[in-house]
């Protein structure tokens, strides 16, 4: 595969099935489809029944109606009690139909009428069965962590009478937003915990001790509360709960505060990672202990920049409590760590969540829900604003144009919007509205109200002229959305449609085709366009950051780094490869579904990262180095004799199949490059090392290879050493045609073991008269007794291999011409928008990719091989003798000290003649593979080798604009109120009226908008 498609499955991959369907459910990453069926499901003693698909999993059972949006359920198995096949008729069910009735752990009981074939459903039958009984030891621990969800403390049976449990209900509630006289709750001996585990409490966020945003009044917490209760009663709880549409209206009306984590867990699937995880994340925090590296550095930096306004976070149990979460985060994922704007997020998560639940919420949201946010490069970010550019252009064409004409760049300020989630731009009321969605529908929620922002202002956009105007008008935006929309109507049912319920109406409404599908569709799209932006910078950022160049030219460094790339790139695929070949492993209690080499290693630190103290260990970001296996990859993309070409032809078919060849001389150069002996190299020891074999002559070619074997740098070769060198060299021209290279290493050999041999010491003299401790009788003992000594010099290796001319050639010139940077993402020039470049020319890329061209060729060989017209040719990997030099026989070994001034060296073939020479001759050898071109981040005018700091315009800076998330302005709709949830604010609708409000705001929409267009 080519570097661009390597790169582009480093940061995208096409799911698949299996994917697409944990994803659909929120279902671990461990979970597998079992089996599916047509079925129909209904609850006992409730008329509605839907029909849609059953599937059943590892460890789970879901469903999912035609429309996907009527009924939903995921069920963990483990909550199954009894599962018994109905009668035809029973509860209900139709005659002659295949129906089972499951009894939950809460006492549901659901209906599930089978409509597949016979085979089918009894298939699927025996195969729940069998996945029941593996569930049954997780039925001991479902007790438990059920208990720590509110949703269970507050539908508890325990109740004297239900008289009473009515009057205690609000006594109850009031209970726990009590507050001291410093405004603190107190957590010791209440039935909740802002931390983790299972001891019995239920999990609840800051909140609960510092209050939570907004005036519970005018947020009608109490209204909400009664109507989220008797759903629970008639639906189920927790891990029990079926979405039903009622579900989705009390969602878009507004979570209440101490259920919104609970169904923030419940809609992203991150409640089943914790329920199959239990104990992992504070085995994280207490294995990496006193550990420091590079993200928690960062950190630190940030934790005083997250929601300063907030109580919570001016205090230290709240400043604490993020500082676990974060760091619990960057040790479980390194390979991603920390990302700024992801503090935001987490201190958002906390006032309503406790710490493992926003542990387990995050890696969701950075994994799943928002792949590429949050990762060194933002790439996911970049892709979600060039589409949401374009759907702007799409949708609204006006604005669009304005922000053209204008030079208004709109990443200005929707970045900020998409990576903080709203958090950032719009009061925490509001904005966890927009979360509450987002975890329900997508991330699709975040670009449908973003084109409802700009709609809804888009007659003030249009007088912007520059980018401080464009984020002045969204601002005065955003401090009224509490405000009416309509504060001169005379009707009073649209002077309370307040701006933001307006918002939601546009946004759900008018941009409802804005879907699922049309995401993925247009992500896409723009990946190639994304990609060599993201890469183009990367590289420029790692050629910047090298400390020495040697005398590598722009565009050289540039070859380099995509080689480098490559290798690494072919490196972490073989891992994932063997990761896949070892099938699914188990999570260790140490990490979050990576891999063993990921994993944190504990180094026994006693120091707490919380207690203020410096750690004694610091770990740097990880960065790509090449390992010895990468590294022949390498060698065998830059060094022609580093690897094995063949030329396949299956009749008028032909291609070229290039593996890397494993031999010590690789170990060799390896060794030599790295320099820091950390067993691998970074891309500065590349570099530094092609700076050493990319420009020498003669004698510097002579030097290289003799300090390759120097093992011990004193300026001697021993006998081993000079056998090795020899073998070197046969690896070398192990390709090249006929025996002249074989025989010119002959000589060689037999010159250098001659003039080693006599230029031994003169030997030890009889009479004893020499002191014991000359150095001539020590050399004599170290060359009679031990054979690996010390006895041939740098002078007289290099006066050995002048002694051939064919030698003397190959280390003159064609050693350092075998050292070649190919182009390996040549510039793409536009081309014009014709009938190839149009349609047409999409079609024919879309089908001719890397891939599908192996593919072909595979199955070219395939039926090459049972024509048996199939031939493989082997390249040389120098070329130097064509077909009548190479059937020249060896000459006699020449004197040691005759002269190769006169020998005449094989001229090159003329340009005009090289498209004409045969691909397997010294001419072919010598051409490059690919055109010269230059390099497409070189900047070819400035004459001194800098790097071009052209970019394309509206490049997005998407570091400045994170920073710019971080500065959150201040709302006053946020603050908290004192005392307790008296009576709902806009009484006399109680709990019908609010349930109701979703039809009222889109009822007033058409009342007062019917004609008007904002555009």
């Amino acid at each position: 595969m080519s570097l661009r498609t390597h790169q582009r499955k480093s940061y995208w991959r096409d799911p698949t099935k299996e994917d697409l369907f944990r994803e659909a459910f929120g279902l671990p990453d461990e979970e597998q489809p079992l089996g599916e069926v047509h079925a129909v499901l209904a609850m006992a003693g409730h008329e509605d029944a839907y029909s849609g698909k059953l599937y059943l999993s590892t460890s789970y059972l879901t469903f999912t109606s035609l429309d996907r949006r009527s009924c939903r359920l995921t069920l963990p198995l483990a909550t199954v009690r009894r599962v018994e096949k109905l009668a035809p008729g029973q509860e209900g069910t139709a005659v002659g139909a295949f129906a089972l009735g499951l009894t939950l752990f809460h006492g549901l009981q659901i209906i599930v009428q089978l409509n597949s074939l016979r085979p089918t459903n009894d298939a699927f039958c025996a195969n729940l069965r069998v996945r029941l009984k593996a569930s049954l030891p997780l039925m001991k621990t479902l007790k438990p962590f059920a208990n720590t969800f509110f949703s269970e403390w507050f539908l508890s049976p325990d109740r004297e009478d239900e008289e009473r449990r009515k009057k205690e209900e609000e006594s109850k509630v009031a209970e726990l937003i009590s507050f001291d006289e410093k405004g603190k709750g107190k957590e010791d001996g209440e039935p909740w915990t802002t931390e983790s585990g299972i001891d019995g409490r239920f999990h609840a966020g800051l909140g609960m001790i510092f209050k939570y945003p907004g005036d519970p009044r005018k947020l009608r917490e109490k209204s909400k509360m009664k109507l989220w209760r008797q759903y629970l009663q008639d639906y189920g709880r927790n891990l029990t709960l079926i979405r039903y549409p009622s579900f989705t209206r009390l969602v878009l009306v507004g979570l209440p505060n101490r259920l919104r984590g609970e169904m923030w867990e419940l809609t992203c699937g991150s409640m089943f990672m914790r329920l199959q995880n239990p104990g992992v994340y504070e085995q994280i925090l207490k294995d990496n202990e006193g550990r420091r590296s590079a993200s928690t550095d960062d950190i630190e930096k940030d934790l005083h920049r997250s929601l300063p306004e907030y109580p919570a976070y001016q205090d230290v149990k709240g400043i604490d409590t993020m500082r676990r979460v974060l760091t619990a985060y960057a040790w479980s994922n390194p390979a991603l760590g920390y990302c700024q704007a992801m503090n935001l997020v987490a201190a958002s998560f906390l006032i309503y969540m406790s710490e493992e639940q926003c542990f387990w919420c995050l890696s969701v949201l950075c994994d799943r829900l928002l792949p590429g946010y949050y990762s060194p490069s933002m790439y996911g970010t970049v892709l979600d604003q060039r589409v949401f550019e374009h759907l702007v252009q799409r949708c609204l064409p006006s604005l669009h144009d304005h922000f053209v004409q204008a030079d208004i760049q709109l990443s200005v300020a929707s970045l900020p919007w998409f990576l903080s989630l709203y958090i950032s731009s719009m009061p925490m009321v509001f904005a966890f509205r927009i979360i509450d969605c987002f975890f329900l529908m997508g991330p699709k929620v975040l670009f449908q109200v973003g084109l409802a922002i700009l709609k809804l202002n888009g007659a003030a956009l249009l007088e912007t002229t520059d980018d401080g105007a464009f984020i002045n008008v969204l601002k005065s935006f955003f401090v009224t959305l509490g405000e009416s929309a309509h504060p001169d109507s005379h009707d009073p049912r649209q002077r309370q449609v307040t701006k933001f319920q307006e918002l939601f109406v546009v946004a759900f409404r008018e941009f409802s085709i804005i879907t699922d599908d049309t995401i993925a569709s247009e992500r896409k799209r723009f990946r190639s366009e994304v990609l060599v932006s993201i890469e183009t910078f990367a590289k420029r950022t790692a050629i910047r950051n090298l400390q020495t160049t040697g005398r590598l030219d722009p565009a050289q460094l540039g070859l380099a780094y995509d080689h480098f790339q490559l290798a690494v790139l072919q490196m972490k695929e073989r891992e994932r490869q063997d990761k896949a070949a070892n099938g699914s492993r188990s999570r260790s209690s140490s990490t979050v579904g990576r891999s063993p080499a990921q994993s944190p290693r504990p180094d026994g630190g006693a120091s707490s990262l919380s207690s203020g103290s410096k750690p004694p260990k610091e770990e740097t970001k990880p960065e790509d180095r090449l390992d010895r296996i990468a590294f022949g990859r390498f060698m065998a993309d830059v060094a022609t004799w580093a690897r094995n070409e063949k030329l396949v032809k299956n009749g008028l078919l032909s291609h070229i199949e290039r593996e890397p060849a494993d031999h010590a001389l690789i170990d060799k150069v390896f060794l030599a490059w790295d320099v820091t002996h950390a067993g691998s190299l970074s891309f500065q020891d590349v570099i530094s090392g092609l700076d050493t074999v990319l420009f020498n002559d003669l004698m510097l070619n002579v030097s290289w290879l003799f300090s390759l074997y120097d093992a011990d740098k004193d300026g001697y070769l021993t006998k081993d050493e000079v056998l090795q060198v020899s073998e070197a060299l046969l690896f070398i021209f192990r390709n090249e045609p006929g025996d002249r290279y074989l025989g010119s290493i002959s000589n060689m050999l037999q010159n250098l073991f001659e003039y080693g041999e006599s230029t031994k010491p003169p030997a030890k003299p009889q009479d004893g008269k020499q002191p014991a401790d000359s150095p001539e009788i020590q050399s004599t003992e170290w060359a009679d007794n031990d054979p690996n000594r010390p006895f041939l010099s740098h002078a007289t290796f290099r006066m050995c291999i002048l002694a051939d001319a064919l030698l003397e050639d190959f280390f003159d010139s064609d050693l350092t011409k075998s050292w070649r940077l190919e182009v390996l993402v040549p510039e793409e020039k536009p081309k014009p928008q014709t009938l190839a470049g149009g349609w047409w020319g999409g079609l024919v890329s879309a089908i001719v990719t890397d891939e599908n061209k192996e593919r072909f060729n595979r199955l070219a060989d395939e039926v090459g091989k049972r024509l048996d017209i199939q031939t493989v040719e082997q390249r040389p990997s120098i070329g130097k003798l064509d077909a009548a030099a190479a059937a020249i026989e060896p000459t006699a070994r020449d004197s040691l000290f005759s002269t190769s001034s006169n020998r005449k060296k094989a001229p090159l073939p003329p340009a005009s003649d090289r498209s004409a020479v045969n691909p397997l001759s010294a001419a072919a050898m010598r051409m490059p593979a690919y055109p010269t071109q230059e390099n497409p981040w070189a900047d070819a005018a400035s004459g001194k080798g800098e790097l071009s700091s052209s970019a394309p315009k509206h490049d997005i800076d998407v570091q400045a604009l994170a920073q710019q998330a971080m500065q959150r302005p201040q709302f006053a709709v946020d603050e908290a109120t004192e005392g307790g949830e008296g009576e709902d604010m806009y009484g006399g609708e109680g709990e019908e009226g609010l349930l109701g409000q979703v039809d009222a705001m889109l009822q007033a929409d058409d009342a007062s908008r019917h004609d008007d267009d904002l555009l």
